[in-house]
């Protein structure tokens, strides 16, 4: 083999090894900011959980605050990608669309359980991030969705009742699991059949609410 494909292919190696090495670190990380939070979390406890020596990660991310900062800015793009792609699905209803946000939410939590209590926290304490980063507000008050949901509003109530009520529905049932669970004795398998079951029921509960005379006087 010719000297130079010889250094190609190690280059190549080289690369690989280094993008596997970040890889690996910020899966551990995300694993234990989420566990932790930010505050508990020590850069010892990543490199522990990535099975590396300290020193190494230090030389990859050089601070705890910029492998945070990456770690939630993929949690961000996870948790409002698939709403942006959702709610600008033209030529469905309401309903339609609901029904495909609520499967969306329940898929995407039921594989990944501390991840929306991971990011109410973060919008919580730094929401500009989530707006100066993401754009959230902007897309979706541009969306097909909010723009077939204010032809629906009744008269007076701002629309944005409606956004909330839905987060609300989707996002509390998750968040609040343990406590829920308690209160009803439902065990996992239980519980996840209740949540499944909202797929179909909050996009009945949003249209009752749309339908509604309820006006503000």
């Amino acid at each position: 083999m010719p000297e130079s494909f010889k250094k190609l292919e190690k280059a190549t190696d080289s690369l690989e090894q280094i993008f596997s090495t970040e890889e690996k670190i910020k899966n551990a990380a995300r694993k234990v900011f989420m566990q932790k939070g930010f505050s508990a979390t020590r850069t010892r406890d990543i490199a522990e959980e990535a099975g590396i020596n300290l020193a190494l990660l230090n030389y990859y991310f050089r601070s705890k605050e910029k492998l945070f900062e990456l770690v939630m800015m993929d949690c961000m793009q996870e948790f409002i990608s698939g709403l942006k792609i959702i709610l600008n699905q033209e030529g469905k209803t309401i309903e339609q669309l609901l029904e495909d946000l609520v499967t969306h939410y329940y898929e995407l939590f039921r594989s990944q359980p501390d991840l929306p209590i991971f990011i109410l926290s973060e919008m919580r304490s730094n929401p500009k991030r989530l707006e100066g980063n993401l754009g959230i507000k902007e897309s979706l008050s541009k969306s097909y969705f909010f723009k077939i949901l204010k032809a629906r509003t009744p008269n007076k109530i701002n629309p944005f009742h409606f956004f909330m009520n839905i987060v609300s529905l989707t996002v509390f049932p998750f968040v609040a699991a343990p406590m829920l669970k308690q209160i009803s004795g439902t065990n996992q398998e239980q519980y996840d059949k209740l949540l499944k079951e909202r797929i179909k029921l909050v996009p009945q509960w949003i249209g009752l609410m749309l339908n509604s005379e309820i006006a503000i006087s």
